[in-house]
């Protein structure tokens, strides 16, 4: 038996469903790729500051799988199905990405500075487009930018 197609329905009017779930479905690809970027730096890195590095990696990981969590419960609260398939997150993902093999812990540094920015950049695009048509993900955003914002700074400080 097939499940209805909107067996959960919102508070909020079309238009407002419409952008907010867009929101966090773009939110939703970029946190779980981020978490991907991650850990797969995790598995890879080397170098002087390996242990320090290869650490701050599992927290980035741990905050980006939460986020990603309360992002598809947010759009699954509002009546929109929330979309995390490898397909969908290749696809559609605006991060920069991550090289494949062993990486110093220097590049990765780097290359995490670069993907934490470009999640931060969606987020706060997505913050204003969600202002006026659902405060509450608005809310949710905010707060996912800032903690970013907070170890962006913390990254960047490595190789300042």
């Amino acid at each position: 038996m097939t499940a209805p197609s909107t067996p959960i329905t919102s508070t909020l009017s079309d238009e407002q469903k419409e952008i907010t779930g867009k929101a966090l479905q773009e939110t939703l690809v970029d946190l779980i790729d981020l978490s991907l970027i991650a850990k797969q730096a995790h598995w890879n890195v080397v170098g002087a500051q390996f242990r320090s590095v290869h650490l701050e990696l599992d927290e980035l990981v741990t905050v980006a799988r939460e986020f990603t969590d309360a992002a598809a419960e947010r759009a699954t609260a509002i009546g929109v199905s929330p979309d995390g398939r490898a397909e969908t997150v290749a696809k559609t993902a605006a991060t920069k990405g991550f090289g494949e093999g062993w990486t110093k812990d220097a590049d990765v540094v780097v290359s995490i500075v670069e993907n934490l920015k470009a999640v931060i950049a969606g987020l706060r695009e997505r913050i204003d487009v969600t202002e006026d048509a659902d405060p509450v993900t608005q809310d949710l955003l905010i707060g996912f930018a800032s903690k970013l914002e907070q170890l962006h700074w913390m990254w960047q400080a490595q190789v300042a």
